[in-house]
């Protein structure tokens, strides 16, 4: 650490000088420097109590101009952004490559450029006539949208200074971007997050919806510094199996809405389509009752969506050790469930192979899907088909209790909506739906003797 240096302060004048001296050198005055108490080196430099430029204070108490939505003319888009694009907003969107990120926001883009709004699309991955040849793909080559290929921030930021500021801004993706102030290669921690620092200000300053498309690592978390989620305001996730149809646009922040709100999307030959009931997606080819599979009506968000949950046990008759293997839920989740059958209800899986799936590749997160993936395990245990007419939700606890869970009475009206008139839950609820029978639970050895005594 460096020496701290003297400082000799004159009381005339207000003058520093370095050594005491008898006459003040500015103003001539004798006697008049006093020394002051040293400061470290770091303090001297980096006093930011002064110099400034004033900032001006808005009273919360006193009405103002609120910023409204704008719609991007795709309803599921704007769902998980919670109502429409807010200006000013930055928007972090991630998914694995090939997913449909850059589809998806070129629709949105043609439809805010086709509603007379100016729209900017820069590209650092691909050449302006590649993002054409998608366009015209799409069927999207006549939208007024402004492309460009471009990777300098300087370069983008210097351009877009000389118009008017635009409604829309894309930056195809934030991990191509790079500063000529920054040290490092595009794509390293210090230039992500310069690079989108600069472009977050222009968008604040002016107005301007920022969307940053980010690449994603193989854990399927946004890559580069974690810092990048806390400077922007809302951060989606692009979801989906390739070799599946659908995909899910998943909320994971968002301070202008609700937080797991999505938006359901099928790709298609000429693009992303809008699901608006994506409970028929997900349970198509229920016409047949088999065992192991229960409906479990699913809160994402606002939004109610019904899945299947399929299990599969397979009796080994050798000692070797059992698979347990699940798609679409969480690993240790089910291992704790099949721990607490097997200590609460009796029931033998370790001499069998378990396999879970949720049809359609969906991810469920609820804690409530407990109840359906337990009635599944015993469905598939004892050979015994479920109601192909009733839903199963509910939590359950290591003590084999089935504890209540939030938005009862959503879960059971959207079943009814889809034609299941009977609903299995946790007792002591809300009151039932008046289109749907409910039936209440308080242990999970009645949901076993439940199952395994149908006929």
């Amino acid at each position: 650490m460096a020496k701290p240096k003297r400082r000799y302060v004159c009381q005339n004048c207000g003058s520093v000088a370095t050594r005491w001296q008898g006459q003040c050198a500015d103003c001539g005055e004798w006697n008049s420097l006093i020394e002051e108490a040293p400061q470290t080196v770091f303090s001297s430099k980096h006093d930011l109590s002064s110099g400034g430029r004033p900032i001006q204070f808005t009273p919360l108490d006193q009405p103002g101009e609120i910023p409204k939505r704008q719609a991007s003319g795709l309803a599921e888009f704007d769902r998980a952004l919670g109502g429409g694009l807010v200006p000013g907003s930055a928007i972090l969107m991630g998914g694995d490559p090939g997913i449909g990120k850059s589809t998806l926001l070129l629709q949105a883009s043609a439809h805010i450029a086709k509603a007379g709004r100016d729209v900017v699309y820069v590209s650092g991955e691909e050449a302006s006539g590649q993002v054409r040849l998608r366009a015209e793909r799409l069927g999207l080559s006549k939208c007024p949208i402004r492309l460009a290929s471009a990777t300098s921030v300087r370069d983008i930021l210097t351009t877009l200074g000389m118009d008017e500021p635009p409604s829309l801004l894309v930056i195809d993706s934030i991990q191509t971007m790079h500063s000529d102030q920054i040290e490092g290669a595009p794509g390293s921690v210090s230039q992500v997050r310069g690079c989108a620092f600069e472009l977050i200000r222009y968008a604040k300053e002016n107005s301007v919806t920022l969307i940053l498309v980010g690449h994603v690592t193989k854990d399927g978390n946004i890559a580069g510094p974690r810092v990048l989620e806390h400077m922007v305001d809302v951060v989606m996730s692009f979801e989906g199996e390739r070799s599946h149809q659908y995909r899910i646009l998943r909320s994971l922040k968002n301070r202008f809405g609700p937080v797991d709100e999505i938006g359901v999307f099928a790709m298609e030959g000429d693009g992303l389509a809008e699901v608006g009931n994506p409970s028929m997606l997900f349970l198509s080819g229920r016409e047949e009752p088999m065992p192991g599979s229960a409906v479990f009506p699913a809160m994402e968000g606002t939004r109610p969506v019904l899945v299947e949950i399929q299990a599969l046990i397979v009796r080994l008759q050798s000692g070797a050790t059992p698979r347990r293997a699940v798609v679409g839920w969480d690993n240790g989740r089910m291992a704790m469930l099949l721990a607490v059958l097997e200590a609460r209800c009796g029931l033998n899986f370790s001499s069998a192979e378990v396999y879970l799936n949720v049809a359609g590749g969906y991810r469920l997160a609820d804690p409530a899907a407990d109840l359906a993936v337990a009635a599944a395990l015993v469905s598939a245990l004892g050979d015994k088909p479920l109601p192909t007419d009733a839903v199963w939700f509910g939590e359950v606890s290591l003590a084999g209790e089935i504890r209540p869970v939030a938005h009862s009475s959503i879960r059971q009206r959207e079943s009814a909506k889809l034609g299941f008139g009977k609903a299995i839950g946790p007792a002591g609820g809300p009151p039932p739906d008046k289109g749907i029978r409910f039936s209440g639970l308080t242990m999970l050895p009645n949901l076993v003797d439940r199952i395994l005594s149908d006929a």
